[in-house]
């Protein structure tokens, strides 16, 4: 039972750890603080104090994953695609920033909103989804700690165990504070990557065109545009939207602070953008003109590939940022799993309280870690099946995430004054539909590699064109008359979600319905067309 004895009755908080002061780790802030921050130095020491789950989940977003895909990206494209990168920010910021809203105005998490407000068949489907990708997520940040500590020579059954316990260790504290504290570590090792691109000795010239041009060195065909596709991937992951909401929360914040937490969340997005420019920088220049140009293996390969064409240093600190990759992304992406599991099974859910406090959350949290990095020590386990079905899989949940996540931001009984202003509802549906066009590209070729990804995109990218404009004129025609709410800014800032018991059952026009259909629809074929997939792949085809 969750301890609601403890709470105002009107409040929608699940669990009592998560009202009561903010302990940052560069900061508090009382419970009761009421008063306007009047100069510059009283804001900056605010956003210190709130700062955290949006640079964290920005960060983490730059897990293994990520560092193999900038790298390969910067190795055999040279810095033609940095441009992806700049169109990235804004969807960035879109997507996370309707999760700081969502989490700070209704203090439930994600994963339970799924639930009480779509039905049990979409919250078990997004929750099951969410538990098989975040592991096999996982499996791949201790391949990542495997190729980082191998390149000094570590055996995997020693630095896999000792990973697997540090990351146990910093979560299981009882304590937001230091949990946090730890995190921050990880970022300020992220930056290692600056040093890493001045050493190759890039030029600005062809940099800062880059940015701005769009274009690909030797033409867009098809490994380019999954390239591209990939880097988007792994850039927007749906374990963030869960994470991010799910932090908010237990870092106890509030609408008050909103402004200070979207501040977070926009630092966080220009912070990974800058690593991942970093890491395209640095491979494109130590290679380029030389024998390893346009050919990636890996990350393992990679560090040694810096070392001999840069300098011993330069492997060095390349190994050390994808460890350091791996262990901030796995412990994000794992505590996002034990978050959605406390929403899930009303279990306690808070870094605030202690391993025997909260038993459930922690114990998912550490079998998680432990069947993951466990798996990577299997001898002849399917590593490179496991790293091709993290691609597929994201494809699958990420529609399904970002639909429902746009609908819940435009649920008046969820968010009230905070629902979505009608140009952002523009923007994120194309960015949405963008998103959802290019995952499913991302899932039909990791299931067939012959296609002829161009016509699939052109085709593709028609009928998303025609989608959002019916789905315009419908919303134009169906749309009705919005509820009184707060227009004061402070009493804007003091609504808060009702308790999920008393809000009215949602009521789903056609237009939802048919969308939900068609979701279900796409969503089973994927499936079946992945498991078709692993059968193939499992018999050597």
């Amino acid at each position: 039972m969750l301890d609601n004895q403890a709470l105002n009755l009107s409040s929608p908080v699940l669990d009592d750890a998560h009202e009561g002061d903010i302990r940052g780790a560069f900061g508090t802030i009382r419970k009761q603080d009421t008063a306007p921050r009047k100069t510059w130095g009283a804001r900056l020491r605010t956003l210190l104090a709130i700062m955290g789950p949006g640079l964290i989940v920005m960060v983490g977003d730059n897990d293994a994953g990520g560092i193999a895909t900038y790298a390969q990206a910067g190795q055999n494209y040279g810095t033609s695609l940095l441009w992806v990168l700049l169109l990235l920010i804004p969807v960035l910021i879109v997507n996370q920033e309707m999760v700081v809203r969502l989490g700070l105005v209704t203090g439930v998490g994600h994963a339970r909103l799924i639930f009480e407000r779509f039905g049990r068949f979409w919250g078990a489907f997004s929750v099951g989804d969410l538990f098989i990708v975040n592991c096999l997520t996982l499996i791949t940040e201790f391949i990542g700690i495997d190729l980082a500590m191998s390149y000094f020579g570590v055996s995997p059954y020693i630095s896999v165990p000792i990973s697997a316990l540090l990351l146990i260790a910093i979560t299981v504290t009882g304590s937001f504070r230091r949990w946090e504290a730890f995190m921050y570590l990880f970022i300020l090792a992220n930056f290692l990557v600056i040093p890493l691109a001045i050493w190759s000795h890039p030029h600005a010239g062809p940099v800062i065109h880059d940015f701005f041009v769009p274009h690909v060195q030797g033409g867009l065909n098809s490994d380019a545009l999954l390239l591209i596709i990939s880097m988007v991937g792994t850039t927007v992951a749906p374990w963030q939207l869960f994470f991010q909401q799910s932090n908010v929360i237990d870092k106890r914040l509030t609408p008050r602070w909103m402004s200070y937490e979207r501040a977070d969340t926009v630092i966080g997005a220009f912070v990974v953008i800058l690593g991942a420019a970093a890491l395209i920088i640095a491979t494109a220049f130590a290679f380029q003109g030389t024998n390893l140009a346009g050919a990636f293996t890996d990350a393992g390969a990679v560090a040694k590939g810096l070392a001999e064409k840069v300098g011993p240093l330069s492997g060095a600190f390349f190994a050390i940022v994808l460890l350091n990759a791996s262990l901030i992304g796995a412990a994000s992406v794992t505590l996002s799993t034990s978050y959605a599991f406390g929403d899930v099974f009303g279990v306690k859910h808070s870094l605030h309280r202690n391993w025997r406090d909260a038993l459930g959350f922690y114990v998912s949290y550490t079998i998680l870690i432990l069947i993951s990095g466990g798996i990577v020590l299997i001898p002849h386990a399917p590593l490179g099946l496991i790293t091709t079905a993290v691609q597929a899989l994201a494809g699958v949940l990420l529609p399904s995430a970002t639909v429902f996540l746009l609908l819940l931001c435009n649920d008046k009984d969820v968010l009230g004054p905070w629902v979505n202003k009608m140009w952002l509802n523009v923007v994120s549906s194309i960015i949405v539909g963008v998103l959802v066009m290019l995952s499913f590209i991302l899932a039909v070729t990791t299931l067939f590699p012959d296609v002829n990804v161009q016509l699939l995109t052109v085709v593709l990218a028609g009928i998303l064109v025609i989608g959002l404009l019916v789905a315009g004129l419908l919303y134009y025609r169906q749309r009705g008359k919005n509820p009184t709410y707060p227009e004061s800014e402070q009493d804007r800032m003091t609504w808060r979600m009702p308790p999920l018991s008393t809000l009215p059952k949602p009521v789903w026009s056609k237009t939802r319905k048919l969308g939900m259909i068609l979701l279900r629809g796409y969503l089973l074929v994927a499936v079946i067309m992945l498991i078709v997939k692993a059968v193939q792949l499992s018999l050597g085809h």
